[in-house]
């Protein structure tokens, strides 16, 4: 009876190492979600107390928030996020990297609850346990195996995107008088924040893909001025909540439909799928409607 010679050392070499870099991309993406997370908390606060910010003034609304200094902190540790995770995309796959950023909403229900001086309702520790217990299944799911990229075809993905700019601009043109300018705005930014993620993720990938830059700003540059809008409009875990629930979900969902981002076989991927879905139902928990503060 033979055996199956063991692998090449090169083989085994670069086995690690591309787990290795998996490893440091989600370490990387976990920091982005934080840092993100406590901007959107001080970029509310600071939204909250301007004169009333409007799309159809674009110029006078980025003069109010470029003029005040709390905003633009929060504004560079958004920054320093968006920084945080571009170099978690480089070494990780979207759909992995969206599912630890999607934990940072626990970080964003913690924070603003001990600002307001109050505990969490029972709904919030219940998102935040399911996002934690999704972090968790995420990191079991990856023992054993390595992350496989995906670059997926130029066609889906651009779809993929109108599709997406056109209900976050139906969104704001009809959505505000159905569900609540903070809902609709909240929704919308994180609808827009998605096209950048997946943006930043095809850009990433080199050659004639950079172009998608332009969509990276375009896509952050109208979600961010869209969450601004709603800050005035409700609470922080409201509005950046919505926005951080669609802004991870989609790009989950994007990585393994349109990126070509295979799930493990066997057990390891039932873990892998259920990670997801509990880090999304921990987002949607969080992400409840509130009151402005």
């Amino acid at each position: 009876m033979t055996s199956d010679p063991p692998p090449p050392y090169e083989s085994r070499y670069e086995t690690a190492q591309v787990s290795a870099a998996t490893t440091t991309g989600l370490v990387l993406a976990f920091a982005s979600a934080v840092l993100i997370n406590l901007a959107y908390l001080r970029e509310h606060d600071a939204a909250a107390d301007l004169p009333v910010l409007s799309m159809r003034r674009p110029l006078q609304s980025a003069r109010l928030l470029l003029g005040d200094r709390s905003w633009l902190l929060g504004f560079a540790m958004e920054s320093g996020g968006f920084l945080l995770y571009v170099a978690a995309l480089v070494l990780a796959p979207l759909s992995l990297v969206q599912s630890i950023s999607a934990g940072g909403i626990g970080v964003l229900a913690f924070a603003s609850a001990r600002i307001a001086g109050r505990r969490l309702a029972r709904r919030e520790l219940a998102g935040v346990l399911l996002s934690v217990l999704g972090l968790v299944a995420l990191a079991i799911s990856l023992v054993g195996g390595n992350a496989k990229e995906g670059k997926g075809e130029i066609v889906p993905i651009v779809l993929w995107l109108g599709i997406t700019a056109f209900v976050a601009i139906m969104l704001v043109v009809a959505g505000r008088v159905r569900y609540g300018a903070a809902v609709a705005y909240g929704v919308a930014g994180g609808l827009f924040f998605s096209i950048g993620d997946i943006a930043t993720k095809v850009a990433t990938q080199g050659g004639v893909r950079a172009v998608f830059a332009v969509l990276l700003l375009l896509g952050y540059g109208l979600g961010t001025a869209l969450l601004q809008i709603g800050y005035q409009a409700g609470a922080a875990l409201t509005v950046a909540g919505l926005a951080t629930l669609v802004t991870n979900a989609l790009p989950i969902a994007a990585g393994t439909v349109i990126l070509d981002e295979p799930l493990p076989t066997g057990a390891l991927g039932v873990v892998r799928a259920l990670a997801f879905v509990a880090v999304v139902a921990g987002a949607v928990l969080l992400a409840r409607p509130q009151a402005a503060s």
